[in-house]
């Protein structure tokens, strides 16, 4: 019997433990090397078929815009395979946009996943991650489905394996927009390239995110988000794009042992504020890793 429905689909999101920008490609496109990391922050996705063929979506928590990635998602799957069938897709939208934490990226992922499923597709990963490229430059690695050393405009992905870790995340309540990150005379593009040895060598202490100038220059929140994890955590960067900054948790200062890390990081901003503080852990692999064959 075939499927008509899939229920709480993981969307999870990623950080970039560090990110270089190493040079630039001649359409413009910038050249990076980075590594990411899934953690446990997910939005939830319900999928179900429509013979109908049309496409619909239903936001179970803040809307989103009208043609979003995951809807993009959808209709392209629909074209590139041919299929007469179409889906309701609800989202229930945890992970913040504009955060640097790939949640649409992911989204469009998990949608991809599930309707090549649920519409009884059986396209291979290779397949998926050709068109999840054309929709956006993370798409591939939550397709990919593995914590990744990413290089190119983020489509050269290579499995690597990390240490189970957790970090504080802070969302401030500005959200930065890519491009003004990505024109800022502040940005560094020429950071010499690096190997994954050199990377696993040196862990968390390596690298650095060369968007961050860009974004502090854009907003003052992310220098306060980045300071109140310094003061707490001994560290502090941002991922991605965003304005989103996370600490390793491994870095807890003992003198704060009265409060759990966890507690320690639901402490650091004010209910009502429009910030945002989580506790994450790192995922080994996409919940749904072994939905799609090699």
């Amino acid at each position: 019997m075939s499927l008509s429905a899939l229920y709480d689909l993981p969307a999870p999101a990623k950080l970039n433990l560090f990110l270089h920008v190493v040079g630039r490609r001649p359409d413009g496109y910038h050249l990076l090397q980075s590594v990411f990391t899934l953690i446990d922050w997910c939005d939830t996705l319900h999928v179900e078929r429509r013979a109908d063929g049309r496409i619909s979506r239903e936001d179970l928590g803040p809307a989103l815009p009208e043609d979003d990635l995951c809807t993009r998602a959808a209709r392209a799957l629909q074209v590139a395979s041919g299929t007469t069938l179409g889906a309701h897709i609800a989202i229930d939208k945890q992970v913040p946009w504009g955060a640097g934490l790939g949640g649409g990226s992911s989204d469009a992922a998990t949608t991809l996943i599930a309707l090549n499923r649920l519409w009884g597709l059986h396209w291979p990963r290779y397949r998926l991650l050709q068109l999840g490229l054309t929709l956006g430059a993370d798409v591939p690695f939550f397709i990919g489905g593995h914590n990744a050393w990413v290089e190119g405009i983020g489509e050269q992905l290579t499995p690597i394996d990390l240490p189970p870790a957790a970090y504080a995340v802070l969302k401030p309540p500005v959200a930065v927009p890519t491009a003004a990150i990505f024109s800022s005379p502040l940005l560094t593009r020429d950071t010499p390239r690096t190997t994954i040895a050199v990377f696993l060598a040196q862990a968390k202490s390596f690298g650095k995110n060369d968007l961050q100038a860009s974004a502090e220059a854009y907003s003052p929140q992310v220098v306060d988000g980045l300071e109140i994890l310094k003061q707490n955590f001994g560290l502090s960067r941002m991922s991605g794009s965003g304005s989103a900054v996370f600490a390793p948790c491994d870095a807890f200062r003992q003198e704060c042992s009265a409060q759990s890390p966890a507690e320690l990081v639901r402490s650091l901003v004010d209910p009502g504020s429009g910030w945002l503080a989580r506790y994450c852990s790192s995922l080994e692999s996409h919940p749904l890793l072994g939905w799609c064959t090699d």
